[in-house]
């Protein structure tokens, strides 16, 4: 997929997507995450792609929300979970983290980015309330490797 796709299918996760790219042509690797993410924040505030960083997300069972929490690294423009990551290599449960802030939010569109690599890796997930509808999708293999 192309980034010229992304921009007419979703403008927003576009924008994201390039503002984690200027912070990681500006950075590099090897930095912690923490680092990344408060480069986000500045990259943001430049592009004006509201957000909210570590947003909490209450988890619910039957109805009644739990104790436990988790805390989305941002979310942006209301709707799209951004989940950082700072690895050399990626594994299923960053990916399965992210699935769950989506379904813990009810969020329909999250990324998985990744600065620890040579390149900036990053992955979209779409995901509706219904069973089974969850799609993703990979970006070009030189940018993510399972």
């Amino acid at each position: 997929m192309k980034l010229d796709d992304d921009l007419q299918r979703d403008p927003q996760t576009y924008a994201i997507i390039g503002a984690c790219m200027a912070v990681h042509n500006e950075l590099g690797h090897g930095f912690l995450e923490a680092v990344y993410q408060e480069a986000l924040e500045i990259e943001f505030t430049r592009r004006e792609i509201p957000y909210v960083r570590e947003k909490p997300l209450v988890v619910y069972f039957t109805g009644i929300p739990l104790k436990t929490r988790y805390d989305a690294d941002f979310l942006c423009y209301d709707s799209i979970i951004l989940e950082t990551k700072a690895v050399g290599q990626m594994i299923p449960k960053h990916e399965a983290q992210t699935i769950h802030y989506l379904k813990a939010t009810g969020c329909e569109r999250g990324l998985l980015v990744n600065f620890g690599a040579l390149r900036l890796q990053y992955k979209r997930f779409v995901f509706s309330q219904s069973p089974r509808d969850f799609a993703t999708d990979d970006t070009d293999d030189h940018r993510w490797e399972e």
